[in-house]
């Protein structure tokens, strides 16, 4: 017996051990996976992509979404590259998105190669004027 409360009491055990509902950072394999993802698509955008608008993008972050099945690929344009609308980007990425899946899964050793997401960050020229976002 306890002779007080803790934050836990009262807590529905299948919530309190629930691993989707716990506060973890991700794991050490986690973040090796997204490390090693963010890695291999910017070499591939950089020079190999053969397409003018992919090969001014940079990988800003990778993330599961919500687990690595799938994970979320942030893009921005390099400072100092032609503007592109977000459209466009996004259309282009979506037509690349087998052959830059298969580049992933050929860098990866998993099973299975996980999906990708792709957002385009904030453009350089949308920050605000103190010039962080």
């Amino acid at each position: 017996m306890c002779g007080k409360l803790g934050s836990d009491d009262g807590v529905d055990p299948r919530k309190f051990f629930d691993r989707e509902t716990s506060q973890r950072r991700p794991d050490r394999k986690t973040q090796q996976l997204c490390g090693q993802v963010a890695r291999t698509l910017s070499y591939v955008l950089s020079g190999e992509s053969g397409d003018e608008i992919l090969s001014r993008l940079d990988v800003v972050s990778v993330h599961p979404a919500p687990d690595t099945s799938q994970l979320l690929v942030t893009v921005a344009l390099c400072v100092g590259s032609e503007p592109a609308t977000r459209d466009e980007i996004l259309r282009r990425l979506n037509t690349a998105h087998g052959r830059l899946r298969a580049e992933v899964a050929s860098a990866i050793t998993r099973k299975r190669a996980p999906r990708l997401l792709f957002q385009v960050g904030v453009f350089h020229d949308e920050l605000p004027a103190g010039g962080a976002p």
